[in-house]
């Protein structure tokens, strides 16, 4: 029976983020500049090479692959991977199939996601206001992302939102977006602003809205309960006792939530990052495309990667500096 993935602080790692491009369709200010260049094709990992790459960690013990970008759906053919992976869920050793996405193709895609075994989708959307929506996005459509809202609802899939907090940007929408989300049954998380990439004007600390003081708000118009709920990921829960929904807290800065970290991040690339936070990372590429016979050393790469899984990241603005920073876009490594 092959070992499972345990890092050096025996944290089992059982969660793998896998961007399968680094294109998008938006260009949201806190993750990609407006005039991005983008990898050549020949970089990215192919379609089968993302199934023999996600099919070894789950031979690993991996279970549950979440698939990003950039925005995934924007991948040409990117079904046909989707629906290669629901053969790890008949068989049991895949316990969920998800992604995040902006929302703009789930119109198109919604039943076929759902037909291939994906229950649950998290949708970035951080205003309800349009004309917000598409400063912020740059190139986004709000109407688009509401139809790929109602579709997903409509094939059974249960939606996420996820919202940047962004100072003098949504604050004033936090009770109407909460509102929003408790009237389609949906759950929301809020999450802090971190310092990735260069994005040419964009103040990293300008943008920053402290979630401790999100919540103080949300306290004076609801009651909170705090939820032990825990997935080994970054997010907190509390449920608003007057309307009964889930919001989650994403705190890398305010509050470190490495602890219980049970995941790595696979580039389009087939760069491992073991920690979003750090530039520390293992080429998974030459291992899987210089011996196409074997996974051997593609498994022994794999494990090199988690035994250097540092105990946690560096992300840190009390100084009014951007400590912690690191180079690449989020669209890079995944969302």
């Amino acid at each position: 029976m092959t070992a499972p993935l345990i890092d050096p602080f025996a944290r089992p790692i059982d969660y793998l983020r896998v961007s399968v491009t680094d294109r998008c369709d938006f260009r949201c200010v806190y993750c990609m500049s407006e005039n991005m260049t983008f990898l050549p094709k020949k970089e990215l990992l192919t379609l089968e090479e993302l199934d023999r790459m996600c099919s070894t960690f789950v031979r690993l013990g991996v279970q549950k692959l979440r698939i990003t970008g950039g925005e995934p759906l924007v991948r040409r053919d990117i079904m046909t991977f989707f629906r290669s992976m629901t053969r790890h869920i008949e068989a049991g050793d895949l316990r969920e199939l998800t992604l995040t996405t902006n929302g703009s193709q789930l119109e198109r895609f919604a039943d076929d996601l759902f037909a291939a075994g994906v229950r649950r989708v998290n949708i970035s959307l951080d205003t309800l206001d349009e004309k917000k929506f598409a400063d912020v996005t740059r190139w986004g459509r709000l109407p688009q992302v509401m139809r790929g809202i109602d579709a997903a609802q409509r094939a059974g899939l249960r939606v996420k939102i996820n919202a940047v907090a962004l100072k003098g940007f949504n604050e004033e929408e936090l009770f109407s977006i909460t509102e929003w989300c408790a009237s389609r049954d949906i759950d929301l998380t809020w999450i802090e602003v971190m310092p990735m990439g260069d994005i040419g004007n964009e103040d990293r600390i300008g943008q920053y809205w402290k979630l401790d003081d999100l919540r103080a708000q949300l306290a004076e118009r609801y009651t909170i309960t705090d939820l032990p709920e825990r997935t080994g990921g970054p997010a907190r829960y509390v449920r608003l006792e007057e309307t009964g929904q889930k919001i989650g807290f994403i705190t890398p800065l305010t509050h470190n939530f490495c602890e219980s970290c049970n995941r790595v991040r696979l580039t389009c690339t087939g760069e491992l990052f073991m920690c979003l936070g750090q530039e520390d990372n293992a080429d998974l590429r030459s291992a899987l495309r210089n011996h196409p016979a074997s996974d051997a050393p593609l498994e022994e790469a794999i494990r090199e990667a988690i035994s250097r899984k540092p105990k946690g990241h560096d992300f840190d603005y009390s100084r009014q500096t951007v400590d912690g920073r690191v180079s690449r876009h989020m669209s890079h490594t995944g969302g």
